[in-house]
């Protein structure tokens, strides 16, 4: 089992509150929009950290982070990749990576919209944590954590760290 802390949209602002919500979590996976390299590396040095570069992102960031990630994580294959729309609303070659690449576990960011949403069409979920940030048009900081056992994916909560 992996207890998968999930946040996008930094935009140069970690707030505390995400290493409380993150400490029972195995790893922590951003969405791209870090802002600097500073918050990547802070992360880091809390938990195993996986990302993707975001529009914003310099070249601090996108030296290290690429621009999508594949990997699996216990038996689900995921994709990441900051502006990736969703269901019904993919960005454009999104939906043909994900046919000619099955995906268990789709990853974007970069809308601030929270988003947990099941593709049938394609047999995956879609997941955007929304904008961890305050900057942007969002009213409300969320964040996302759950779980993957096996092929499962499992107990997923959208957590809101307040106004932005």
């Amino acid at each position: 089992m992996k207890r998968i802390g999930l946040l996008s949209d930094t935009h140069h602002f970690l707030d505390e509150q995400v290493f409380t919500y993150f400490e029972h979590c195995d790893e922590i996976w951003h969405a791209g929009d870090f802002g600097t390299i500073e918050i990547a590396d802070r992360l880091q040095a809390f938990r195993p950290l996986t990302g993707v570069y975001g529009n914003i992102d310099g070249r601090d960031i996108r030296t290290v982070y690429p621009e999508q990630k594949k990997w699996r994580c216990e038996e689900v294959d995921v994709f990441m990749i900051h502006i990736g729309g969703y269901p019904g609303r993919y960005a454009p070659g999104i939906k043909k990576q994900l046919t000619e690449h099955p995906t268990r576990l789709f990853i974007s960011g970069h809308s601030h919209i929270p988003r947990v949403q099941a593709d049938p069409q394609l047999g995956c979920l879609h997941m955007n944590p929304g904008a961890a940030g305050k900057q942007g048009w969002h009213k409300v900081r969320t964040i996302l954590r759950f779980a993957i056992v096996g092929k499962q994916i499992k107990d997923c909560e959208l957590i809101e760290l307040g106004s932005r």
